[in-house]
């Protein structure tokens, strides 16, 4: 049990969260929920000790082990995948080699009757009482297992951990986290890398062998199916659910109902006496009962109504020119760097306003053929754009492409048109930049903020040929709601490559998985491929624990 006690932050004058009190059980799967900048980060940092509030402490057993994954992690090293990953093992692997050099000491020396050699068996029965005690584990099949769970191949594990993408190197994170089996494990946005197939064995495993678990993400489909506990930090304070996500929003919205029915009837009540007081003063015979009503209303705790977006924003993209039947014609395309083959012979036919997805495992060329498509890339094979394409593309590195000299609302305003230019800053305000923000420069702005500022530029122009890479990594739940419904709208022609289930679902007709170096396409929709492959991916993953 780990109990978190009257947890208040301020910055600068300014208060996060005030006199915070809960209990993490035991198994618990907590959802920690709230808009941008509420404090669930830094909640987070100060229960994995990362950080100290103002105020408050968070107390837990002594031998207990708390594992954090923060959102943004830089690595240096120099060891090979399999390395970094054991240790997570340190330790035990410390408590083992000191084990051996004791009994080595104890084997070579000959004073068997002095002070210093009865402390050194008193030390080696301490040691070994601990060391026998530990589970019996075989170290390296356990770190494969996890690597080859999160998506890497038993090739990759003699690699270097540097000739890996950061994403990558946040599995290597990932899977020491999980080797160390904590009694708490802290995950800040732990999907926003990972592929399909290893969010599905992350959440296997943190259902079905992880002890309590706390989650931030913005993922619905992953912290749904996940999580039986939503914790909800708004102004200042928390909101403890015993329900997943979805349950919470039902729940929420019950709260927020009575709240505004309890706070229109204060109003009026303040109102009322406030037009006793303005009545009745001065008037002898009503003094006390003037002050009894002004004392009344000096003490009164006034009901806040927690915020809430409720901004229907209707994003459409611009109207454009009607492309031809085929906007996009792949023949026999084959791509390979040097003797690695990434596909080949890869057949795509892309109707007008079809809207497809590009799924399969980190690595196997959907980016690679979007590249190809756009036109970055040499490669074998045939790639047309038909007649009349004007393409709008989404890279997973679009944010560097920004001007960073511009101003945000500069940014976004180049290409408005006069319609869209009037609901600018509304547009803005649905991908978290509102006030001051719109005034910043892109030099100053975080990597994700320029990943969102880069979306909302793309949603402003007039296109026919929809091509998103990733889109969604740094978005938070209603930035992805806008994106989707306009998305949804769009009659032009879509290809989407996205690890998010639940924004994917309902968006496309076709899927073309990438496998095995091929591009196969299944006519079904998304839902249909990702429950299917769900089930799939469920009987590898028990056959992989049966073995």
């Amino acid at each position: 049990m780990i109990i978190v006690d009257g947890l208040t932050v301020e910055f600068s004058g300014k208060v996060l969260f005030s006199d915070i009190s809960f209990v993490i059980n035991e198994n618990d799967k907590i959802a920690l929920m709230g808009k941008n900048g509420a404090g669930k980060s830094t909640m987070m940092k100060i229960i994995a000790g990362k950080t100290k509030p103002t105020r408050g402490s968070i107390n837990y057993p002594k031998d207990a082990v708390i594992a954090y994954l923060p959102q943004h992690l830089l690595t240096e090293d120099h060891c090979t995948v399999a390395e970094e990953a054991a240790k997570a093992f340190e330790q035990v692997f410390a408590l083992r080699d000191e084990m051996a050099k004791l009994n080595h000491e104890m084997e070579t020396r000959t004073d068997y009757e002095s002070k210093e050699y009865m402390k050194l068996i008193e030390r080696v029965s301490e040691l070994g009482e601990i060391y026998y005690a530990l589970e019996e584990v075989n170290y390296d099949a356990e770190v494969e297992k996890t690597l080859l769970g999160l998506g890497f191949k038993r090739s990759d594990l003699t690699r270097m951990t540097n000739e890996f993408s950061g994403g990558w190197r946040m599995r290597i994170e990932l899977a020491k986290i999980l080797l160390k089996k904590p009694d708490l494990i802290l995950l800040d946005e732990p999907t926003n890398h990972i592929d399909i197939e290893s969010v599905i064995w992350l959440e296997d495993f943190l259902i079905n062998k992880a002890k309590a678990v706390m989650v931030i993400s913005h993922d619905k489909a992953f912290i749904d199916n996940i999580t039986t506990r939503t914790i909800e930090v708004t102004m200042g304070k928390i909101y403890d659910y015993r329900a997943n996500y979805s349950h919470y929003l039902t729940l929420r919205e019950d709260r927020r109902t009575h709240q505004l029915k309890a706070y229109k009837e204060q109003q009026k009540l303040i109102a009322d006496s406030e037009r006793f007081i303005e009545r009745f003063r001065g008037t002898y015979s009503k003094t006390n009962q003037v002050s009894s009503v002004e004392r009344m209303l000096e003490k009164l705790e006034i009901i806040e109504v927690d915020e809430i977006d409720n901004s229907a924003l209707k994003l459409r993209f611009p109207a454009s020119i009607r492309s031809g039947d085929y906007p996009l014609l792949v023949n026999s395309l084959s791509k390979k760097y040097d003797d690695h083959v990434v596909f080949s012979d890869a057949n795509l036919a892309i109707k007008r306003g079809e809207k497809v997805s590009f799924v399969g495992r980190n690595g196997e060329g959907k980016s690679t053929l979007i590249k190809a498509i756009m036109g970055e890339i040499e490669y074998e094979g045939q790639c047309t754009l038909g007649h009349n394409v004007t393409v709008g593309y989404f890279a997973q590195n679009e944010a560097a492409l920004l001007d960073p000299q511009l101003t945000v609302y500069q940014t976004v305003e180049e290409g408005a048109n006069d319609e869209v230019r009037k609901q600018l800053k509304t547009i803005l305000g649905c991908f978290m930049f509102s006030g001051e923000d719109i005034d910043k420069k892109v030099s100053v702005l975080s990597g994700g903020e320029r990943t969102r500022l880069a979306m909302v530029k793309l949603l402003l122009e007039p296109v026919n040929f929809l091509i998103l890479d990733e889109p969604t990594n740094h978005l938070d739940l209603k930035s992805k709601e806008v994106l989707k419904e306009a998305l949804l709208n769009f009659d032009g022609t879509l290809i989407l490559v996205s690890h998010d289930r639940d924004f994917l679902m309902g968006l496309s007709e076709k899927v073309f998985e990438f496998k095995d170096k091929r591009v196969i396409e299944h006519f079904e929709t998304i839902d249909e491929f990702l429950i299917r492959n769900r089930m799939e991916s469920l009987k590898e993953i028990e056959m992989q624990r049966n073995k």
